[in-house]
């Protein structure tokens, strides 16, 4: 189980120098370019299979307890240990980025975005994932700061290369904001060390360890430097605004990557770390934190009511990037209530955000392929996408993938944004119910918000205008026939049906990862206990 975690986060580094080197003569394939992406499917592969491992193997009668843990002195001066471990609440963050990843490549393979060489896309990837996986396995708040930061790089250069129009714009934009409110949240990760004498995650987090040193005041401090750099990768509003930029602008696995794992990283942070080790800085903020999920719901779901609108010019991508700032309210809110209940919400709407909006990014993704655009008006036209006669299995995910986003239940995306209001509903006591039953009523109106651009998006693309295919060559009436648009290829199904099936599975039996989640957040709300 040790050499399963941590050959899981070494092993995309080796391959990530290894895709740099040139191919042995015998694995070549066809091309060089070819052998580069082979390459990337196969350490992918080769990390979610070990995460399914490690998955199976994993004490699930004890989810509460640090499992495949590693503890090796790195620097003793400073007390920073390498310490990996993974409990129920970080195992399905870990297999959901091996998948994600494994899948993009997979994708990749067939249909590489238009830039650079592979060899460095590849090894980007790769960095990507093993900086993502140690994000969710240290437990040293050193070590944690270090991953965290080690996926800024791969992600900006994965924009500013591979990206579309406006790349080099977001791909600053994203990097300027995420590197400043790291640098403020590294403070207070070090005010947190200096003042409790350890760096240690686990220690930290029960209540009669080091953590009992940490005054009133200095918890207030910490929280508020360390939740401003978790907020900026969360997104929350108004530290969102990098978001939208840099999924317009990103290549369709970049964006799926971006929506779908790092995002979690921010609200991981605050489950990890700023509940368990500062809990009384947390509370006296935790109305404030709820108050900007909130309005965050409401300002995604108004910003994709107006992206879909007739005549808007909004960008498909653009909207579903806001979507996600509207989704990760839920989680936010979730965190804030301090709740079991609601913490186990957050836990769930982290999973079920990154495998429907992975699948919906994926989805736009292959109709640019199609169409060369993604713009609404575009697409809504009498000779626009008109999915569901043109493509009818593609109109058909999209259709999928819009509904579970939308939070229908029996789907994975009901469960979480459902709890998280739960958890809104009966805050952790000493929290304001008045207040939180406001922050409630507000994501209540923002799923119904929800429902209403999304359900716009499908009329638009995927039923289109009314086509009409002449019956004469003499025939000119009605409106233009569109030809038929190329339906889901083989590596498409192969990179999305599992991201659907998983969806539904997760929106039929919640229970299978509440129960990771449950006993673990008992434990990290009991401090320790």
């Amino acid at each position: 189980m040790q050499i399963l975690l941590a050959g899981s986060v070494v092993l995309p580094l080796i391959g990530a120098l290894a895709a740099l080197l040139p191919a042995p003569p015998g694995l070549k394939g066809k091309n060089p370019d070819q052998a580069v992406l082979r390459h990337g499917v196969t350490v992918t592969g080769v990390v979610f299979a070990a995460t399914l491992a490690l998955a199976v193997g994993f004490d699930h009668g004890h989810p509460a307890r640090m499992q495949a843990t590693t503890d090796l002195s790195w620097i003793p001066a400073l007390g920073i240990r390498v310490h990996l471990g993974v409990d129920g609440i970080s195992l399905p963050l870990v297999v959901l980025t091996a998948l994600l990843t494994f899948l993009c490549a997979l994708y990749s393979y067939f249909n590489m975005p238009t830039g650079p060489s592979p060899k460095a896309f590849v090894a980007l990837i790769l960095v990507l994932e093993s900086g993502t996986l140690a994000t969710f396995a240290v437990l040293d708040l050193m070590l944690f700061f270090l991953a965290f930061e080690m996926v800024l790089i791969p992600m900006y250069f994965l924009i500013a290369r591979w990206g579309g129009a406006g790349r080099q714009a977001a791909a600053w934009k994203f990097i300027l904001y995420t590197l400043l409110g790291s640098v403020v949240m590294l403070l207070g990760l070090l005010l947190i060390g200096v003042k409790s004498g350890t760096f240690d995650m686990v220690a930290l987090a029960t209540d009669n360890g080091p953590k009992a040193q940490l005054s009133h005041t200095v918890q207030l401090v910490a929280v508020l430097a360390v939740g401003i750099g978790l907020a900026v990768k969360s997104p929350m509003w108004p530290l969102h605004s990098w978001l939208p930029d840099a999924h317009t602008a990103a290549p369709t696995v970049g964006s799926v990557l971006l929506a779908g794992v790092l995002l979690k990283m921010g609200t991981y942070g605050f489950v990890r770390i700023a509940l368990p080790i500062t809990p009384a800085g947390m509370h006296t903020f935790a109305p404030y934190l709820a108050a900007l999920a909130a309005v965050g719901i409401v300002y995604g779901s108004l910003a994709c009511l107006a992206l879909v609108r007739t005549g808007a010019k909004g960008d498909l991508k653009r909207l579903i990037a806001y979507s996600s700032v509207g989704h990760m309210g839920f989680v936010l809110l979730g965190i804030a209530s301090m709740t079991p209940t609601g913490v186990n919400g957050a836990l769930f709407a982290n999973i079920a955000h990154g495998l429907i909006t992975g699948l919906l990014f994926f989805l736009v993704g292959g109709l640019k392929d199609r169409l060369g655009s993604t713009d609404l008006d575009t697409l809504a036209g009498a000779t626009g996408a008109a999915l569901y006669g043109r493509a009818p299995r593609f109109g058909g995910l999209l259709a999928f993938a819009a509904v579970a986003s939308l939070g229908l239940p029996g789907l994975a995306g009901f469960w979480g944004e459902m709890l998280a209001m739960f958890g809104a509903f009966r805050p952790a006591a000493g929290l304001s119910r008045p207040a939180f039953w406001t922050f409630m009523a507000l994501a209540g109106l923002g799923t119904l918000l929800t429902a209403a651009y999304l359900l716009l998006v499908v009329r638009r693309v995927c039923m289109g205008g009314t086509l009409k295919a002449p019956t004469s060559p003499q025939d000119t009436g009605g409106p233009a026939t569109a030809p038929a648009l190329p339906d889901l290829a083989r590596y498409e199904y192969a990179a999305w049906s599992p991201l659907a099936v998983l969806t539904v599975l997760a929106g039929l039996w919640p229970a299978a990862l509440l129960g990771l989640t449950n006993p673990a957040v008992q434990q990290l709300l009991g401090g320790g206990k």
